[in-house]
């Protein structure tokens, strides 16, 4: 009788889980997809009132919005290490347009989830004379 009740109580969570529609999924990987910098796109940043374009970039880029809603953040990948980021305050009369260049092959049927193990690891910058570290101060000032 356990068993019974045993096998839907597993498959219940595996169900639930397939509740989110393709189109959820494959929009998710396609951003997971442009904040690795695997898809080209347009970012044209518009003025409402003067019917011109502010700045219009190009380029394997990400981007976001502060956490305010009012600066639109683009970071682009230039080279194997290089990155350039640009922002716009954003105000009543600014609009930013996003069009994605290329298609992106995507799953809907799979999440996405990337790992890098560097990013645990911190890169650390050392500033200073390396004299300093082997020889005893309060010997020197003797």
């Amino acid at each position: 009788m356990k068993k019974l009740f045993l096998i839907p109580a597993l498959c219940l969570p595996l169900m639930a889980g397939q509740c989110e529609d393709d189109a959820t999924i494959a929009a998710r990987n396609v951003s997971k997809a442009a904040d690795n910098f695997e898809i080209s796109r347009r970012v044209v940043f518009y003025n409402g009132v003067t019917d011109s374009y502010i700045l219009t970039v190009e380029g394997r880029c990400s981007m976001d919005l502060n956490s305010a809603g009012t600066a639109f953040n683009v970071i682009c990948k230039t080279g194997p290490s290089d990155y350039k980021r640009h922002t716009l305050v954003l105000s009543d009369n600014t609009s930013a347009f996003v069009e994605q260049l290329e298609p992106a092959t995507v799953s809907a049927y799979h999440y996405r989830v990337t790992f890098k193990p560097q990013s645990i690891i911190p890169d650390v910058d050392f500033r200073g004379d390396a004299g300093e570290l082997t020889s005893n101060m309060s010997e020197v000032m003797q």
